[in-house]
This record gives structure tokens, sequence and C-alpha cells, in this order.
């Protein structure tokens, strides 16, 4: 049976942190940051929190939209790229803390940016083939803990936060199509090389970024990926109602918009006042403009997702 998003949440740590405050920190200005990327704040996570609470706080408020309890849910996925632990995964963790105990499936993914666009796909189609029936989509990201706070090309971007969907079967498709893709020859304009061996970091665990590179690959595979989602529905652009790619940096959302010739008004925005959440801005996004009203019954929702790995791909939802 094909599958639809029944409920969205988000989660947003209390603390703001605006480029005003970050230039007291680090050699920028509110102007230079709002110019090239969009962003004017983000939200940091308390250092009580881990990744697992802004995950629940998200959660539960997907499940109480979707008009269920925790225990309906029967699968779990989360995409981070900040797990509270090497393991076990942050998604088990979750499940405890919601209360869940008939041993559904729990795992996280790793796919950066593009995280909760891939979890979406493989929870979509463990739904539709019978694998699940009730699934939790997560993307949540504690960014601000692997940051270099000295290096503004980095530290100015990234936020914390949390965004989820609970997916359930539906009598027609609710997600139309989903596509994935990587390229690991690409990895190291985008990563955070560190690891741990025998008790010790080897390399840096700070995320590290060439710009212009990352520019120039975002918006071609964000287009090219659209572009193939469409042709796959037998759709065209202006069947779109909304566009919500990963809220990375407004430059590459509008040059995506124009390779696809639509306008900025089907554009949903939210980098200006959560930065770049990584695996957390789609659903972040998503869950803002359901809740303020802009995504409506029977419209086309198409979700871009491009990150670190390189990792891309899109799912377009009729809502």
């Amino acid at each position: 049976m094909p599958a639809r998003i029944a409920g969205t949440g988000r989660y947003l740590p209390t603390e703001v942190l605006t480029n005003d405050a970050l230039a007291q920190r680090v050699a920028t200005s509110d102007e230079w940051i709002r110019t090239r990327t969009g962003i004017r704040q983000r939200h940091i996570a308390a250092a009580t929190e881990q990744t697992s609470d802004l995950a629940v706080n998200a959660a539960r408020a997907a499940i109480a939209a979707a008009g269920m309890q925790p225990a309906d849910i029967d699968l779990i996925i989360v995409a981070t790229a900040t797990p509270d632990m090497i393991f076990p995964a942050t998604a088990t963790i979750v499940q405890d803390k919601l209360g869940i105990r008939h041993g559904g499936a729990a795992f996280d993914i790793s796919a950066v940016c593009s995280g909760f666009v891939y979890a979406l796909a493989i929870a979509e189609r463990m739904v539709s083939s019978g694998g699940a029936r009730n699934a939790l989509v997560i993307g949540a990201e504690t960014y601000s803990r692997i940051l270099d706070w000295s290096d503004r090309g980095t530290c100015v971007l990234f936020g914390d936060g949390a965004g989820a969907v609970v997916l359930v079967p539906a009598p027609e498709p609710g997600i139309v199509t989903a596509h994935l893709h990587a390229d690991g020859s690409h990895r190291h304009i985008l990563c955070a090389p560190g690891a741990i061996q025998h008790g010790a970091i080897t390399g840096t665990p700070f995320v590290h970024m060439d710009g212009a590179a990352v520019f120039k690959f975002a918006v071609k595979v964000m287009a090219d990926v659209a572009f193939e989602a469409l042709a796959a529905a037998g759709l065209s652009p202006t069947d779109v109602d909304w566009v919500i790619p990963h809220q990375a940096n407004i430059r590459i959302m509008d040059a995506t918009m124009k390779k696809l010739h639509l306008p900025e008004e089907r554009l949903v925005v939210t980098v200006d006042v959560h930065g770049n959440t990584s695996a957390a801005s789609i659903p972040l996004a998503l869950d803002t403009a359901v809740r303020d009203g802009r995504i409506r019954r029977g419209q086309h929702v198409l979700l871009i997702g491009v990150g670190g790995g390189f990792t891309w791909g899109s799912v377009l939802v009729r809502w």
C-alpha cells in the first residue's frame, strides 16, 4: 500500500545565536553573513541537550499531529551526523525516551544534509511493502558540537534542531517518487574527518568545507535530481506548488529555483532563522510550511537534499 505523511513536528533549542552575537566571537558581521548566506540567526543546544532530546521533542509533535500515540510507531529512522554516541543508534535512544517497548525496528542513517530525504525514502519503501506500518522519520543535529568557532567559513553557517514526520499507509500515494544518489569521490570538499582510534581522536573532528566547490556541485545535482523526480512522475516544474530544499545557503536555493524556472514565491525558506541544520533542515522547513497553512491538501511538494559524501536525493510528495 502507498504511504503518506500523516503528521509533522519540529523542535528548536531555546538559545538563539544572532549574527551580531556571533560577531563578538569571530571576525565577521551581520552584513557579511546575511549577504553571503541569508542567515540571520541559529539555535544552539544547551549543554544538557543531546541529539536524541531534540529528536524526541520533534517526534512528540509529529506523533500528536498524526493523532497517534508513541506506542503506535513500529519503525524509527533517525537521520543524523551528530549522534549521541558511537553506538547504540540514536534511534534506539529515542525509542526508549518515547517509552516504546514493542520491539519495532529503530536505526540511524548518515547521509549528512541529505539524511532526511534518504530516511524518508527508506521508510516509504518499508511501509509500502508491509515491513512497517507507522514510521517515525526524524532529522536531528547538534552541529554546534563539531564546529571550530574560530573558523568563520563554517561556524557562521550551522545551527541545531530537529524535525520529524510520521508516515502511514494510505489508499493513494502521498510519496509519489524518491530518488537517491551518491558520489564518494567528492567526499573531501565537505567532511568532518576526525576518528576515534585506541581511545584518542585522530584527524580533526571539526567541519571542513570548500565553500566554492560545494556551491557549484550542490546547484547542479539539486536541479538534476529535481528534474529526475518530475520526469518519473510525469510532471513539469510548473506542477510543483512548493520546493523545500536543504536549507544551506539562500544563494544555492535561489540558483536551484532559477534552473527549475520557478518563482521564488514557491520556495520555502527557513535558513534565515535556523541556519544550516543539516539533516534537520528539510523537516524543519516542512513543518513550518504545514503549520502556517502554506502547504494544503492536493499540492505537490518537492523535497531536495544534498550533503557531504557527496549524497543527494529528492522525494516528491502529493499532500
